[in-house]
C-alpha cells in the first residue's frame, strides 16, 4: 500500500528524471509562397462595340455576294460562291465573338493574363476563310492543282501553328510555333507570288495587272497579321481592345473590300473567270453511264 506522502515522493523523483524543456526556443523557418502576379485583361465596351461592327459589315457583303453570284450564269459563278463563303464564315466568326461565345482565358504567370476570345475564334475561322481566299489567288492566276494543293496546306499549317502560339506552355515555345507559321507563309508568298505571276503571264494584260495589283494586296495585309501577333500575343504589348480592333482592320480589308475588288473587277474582264460546265453547271448527267449487274433483258 502506498500512502499519499510516497506517492508525491515518487512523482516528484520521476519529474527528476524527465528531460526539462530548453528555456531558449528556435524560431521555425518562415515560409513566404510565391504569388505570381496575375491579372485579367478582358475587352471592354469599344472591343465590343468593334465586334459587332465587323459582324454587320461581313454579313451585309456576303448577301450582296450571292445577290452577284444570283445574277452571274453558273458556269461563271465560281468566285462568287467562293468569296461569298469566306465573308459568311467571317460573319459566323465575329457573331460568336460578339455573343461571348467560344471564349476562353489563357495565364501568363506573372505577366498578363488575358481573354482567348481572339486567338482561338479568329484563328478558327482563318483555317476555313484564307484557304478559300488563296483558291481564289490560285485560279485567277491560273496556277495547277499540285500548286493549289501545296498552297492550301501551308496555309493551313500556318494557321495552326499560329493557333498554337498563342496558347503555349512557355514563352520559347509561342514564339518557336510563330517561327514556323512564318515559314509556312513565306512558302505561300512564293507560291503566289512567284509562280502565280509565273502562270499569269501568258493571259492578257488586264489580267495580268489585276492579279498583280489584289494579290499585293492581299499578300501586304497578311504581312501584317504576324507583325500583329507578335505585338499584342507574342510581347503583350497592348490591350485586347487594340488587338480587336487591329484584327477586325485587317479581316474587312482583307475579305469584304478584297471580295468586292475581286467580283466587281470579275464582271469587267470576262476572260478572269474559269467557265466550269458538267457536274458544276448541269449536276451528274446519265448520259455515257455503263450499266453493271444483270441485264433487264435476261431471263
Amino acid at each position: 500500500m502506498i500512502i499519499p506522502q510516497e506517492l508525491s515522493d515518487m512523482s516528484t523523483q520521476a519529474a527528476a528524471l524527465l528531460p526539462h524543456p530548453s528555456k531558449t526556443h528556435i524560431p521555425l523557418p518562415t515560409v513566404i509562397p510565391h504569388i505570381p502576379d496575375v491579372s485579367y485583361q478582358t475587352s471592354t465596351e469599344v472591343g465590343h462595340r468593334t465586334l459587332w461592327v465587323v459582324c454587320v459589315l461581313m454579313g451585309l457583303s456576303s448577301l450582296a455576294f450571292y445577290v452577284m453570284a444570283m445574277r452571274t450564269p453558273v458556269q461563271k459563278r465560281l468566285f462568287h460562291v467562293i468569296t461569298a463563303f469566306i465573308t459568311t464564315f467571317a460573319f459566323f466568326s465575329y457573331y460568336a465573338m460578339a455573343t461571348g461565345d467560344g471564349v476562353t482565358v489563357h495565364a501568363y504567370i506573372a505577366k498578363r493574363t488575358k481573354d482567348g476570345l481572339i486567338e482561338e475564334i479568329v484563328k478558327r475561322d482563318w483555317s476555313l476563310t484564307t484557304p478559300l481566299l488563296l483558291l481564289d489567288l490560285c485560279l485567277l492566276a491560273g496556277l495547277n492543282g499540285a500548286s493549289i494543293l501545296v498552297t492550301v496546306v501551308s496555309d493551313v499549317i500556318m494557321v495552326l501553328a499560329g493557333l498554337f502560339a498563342a496558347f503555349p506552355k512557355d514563352e520559347s515555345q509561342g514564339w518557336g510555333w510563330y517561327a514556323f507559321a512564318c515559314i509556312a507563309y513565306l512558302n505561300i508568298v512564293y507560291q503566289v507570288g512567284y509562280k502565280g505571276r509565273d502562270a499569269v503571264s501568258s493571259k492578257d494584260t488586264k489580267t495580268k495587272t489585276f492579279f498583280g495589283a489584289i494579290s499585293l494586296f492581299t499578300l501586304l495585309l497578311w504581312t501584317a497579321y504576324p507583325i500583329v501577333w507578335g505585338i499584342a500575343d507574342g510581347s503583350r504589348m497592348v490591350n485586347v481592345d487594340t488587338e480587336i480592333i487591329a484584327y477586325a482592320v485587317l479581316d474587312v480589308l482583307a475579305k469584304a473590300v478584297f471580295g468586292f475588288w475581286l467580283l466587281i473587277t470579275h464582271d469587267k474582264i470576262s476572260r478572269t473567270s474559269p467557265s466550269i460546265d458538267g457536274f458544276w453547271a448541269h449536276g451528274i448527267s446519265h448520259e455515257g453511264a455503263l450499266r453493271v449487274g444483270r441485264g433487264i433483258d435476261e431471263d
